[in-house]
């Protein structure tokens, strides 16, 4: 019979489950491709960040502030105590625990949320400090999980899943530039004026996207088996929404928030699996 505490936990997580099912369909078939013992500190991590990015892109009628600053504290705190009534920062304690997660990738990552409170226009050495905690630390996390404390393995694979990360994040900015720019007044890609993107800038900004993705799929080749499956899912995924950028003009990526099918996401996961079976990764 499970401890209550056991059951808070357990409920914790689920929580976390939730999250991610609720906001991305894309990384929920993902961690469904992972071994059962991947998914539920896969699902713990990304709660944390999902809820961290909410404050400082949703909130708009609080204190997004206010609230980062108590959201960076509780979460420091619950670190700390190896407890908290937030279900979603308890199911991150615990996996920062379990898998000796750096406190310097989580203020890094925090950093990063903080700075789309103060910065609307990034210049070089902002867009890269943004984008290493904003997204490549959060590969690092995932893959702390991965290894399951083999340094030696983490230390060989950290700079692939760092490239992965970059490349999920850049198209993301790709695919919400106009959002980005019409509700937050936000651009990240230094140098580039949205209301003058070009072809031109579109592709400086592929090319870039593209050698991080054949960098990071050079490590996911050599991820362990319980895990290469959803993480060659999720780079397939976006692979497939990075083809559909790259066919459209600049002008339709202004205007249009480009999307993969959830038919053809299905179709993704169907054929990874076969390839994962085969050992054709």
């Amino acid at each position: 019979m499970k401890s209550y505490l056991q059951l808070y936990s357990d409920t914790c997580r689920s929580c976390s489950e939730l999250i991610t099912k609720r906001y991305s369909t894309s990384f929920s078939m993902g961690i469904m491709a992972f071994a059962k013992p991947f998914r539920p500190p896969i699902y713990s991590i990304y709660g944390f960040v999902r809820f961290a990015d909410e404050i400082v892109d949703t909130f708009h009628d609080h204190d997004k502030e206010q609230l980062l600053n108590e959201f960076r504290e509780d979460t420091y705190k619950a670190i700390r105590q190896g407890i908290s009534l937030n279900p979603v920062l308890h199911a991150f304690q615990e996996v920062v625990h379990r898998y000796n997660i750096d406190i310097d990738l989580i203020d890094a990552f925090l950093d990063s949320m903080e700075m789309d409170l103060y910065h609307n226009s990034y210049d070089s050495s902002m867009y890269d400090k943004y984008i290493y905690g904003s997204a490549e630390v959060v590969g690092l996390m995932c893959l702390k999980v991965f290894v399951d404390g083999d340094q030696t393995t983490y230390d060989s694979l950290k700079d692939y899943a760092r490239s992965l990360g970059a490349a999920f994040q850049k198209i993301n900015f790709l695919r919400d530039i106009k959002s980005d720019y019409d509700f937050r007044e936000r651009t990240y890609f230094p140098g580039v004026d949205f209301n003058h993107f070009t072809c031109e800038d579109k592709a400086a900004i592929e090319e870039d996207i593209q050698k991080d993705f054949d960098h990071a799929l050079i490590g996911i080749k050599k991820l362990p088996k319980g895990c290469r499956h959803g993480v060659y899912l999720a780079y397939k995924y976006y692979t497939a929404l990075f083809d559909k950028i790259k066919n459209l003009p600049s002008s339709t990526i202004k205007e249009t928030r480009v999307r993969v099918p959830d038919s053809r996401k299905v179709y993704y996961l169907f054929s990874s699996t076969l390839k994962n079976q085969l050992n054709l990764l």
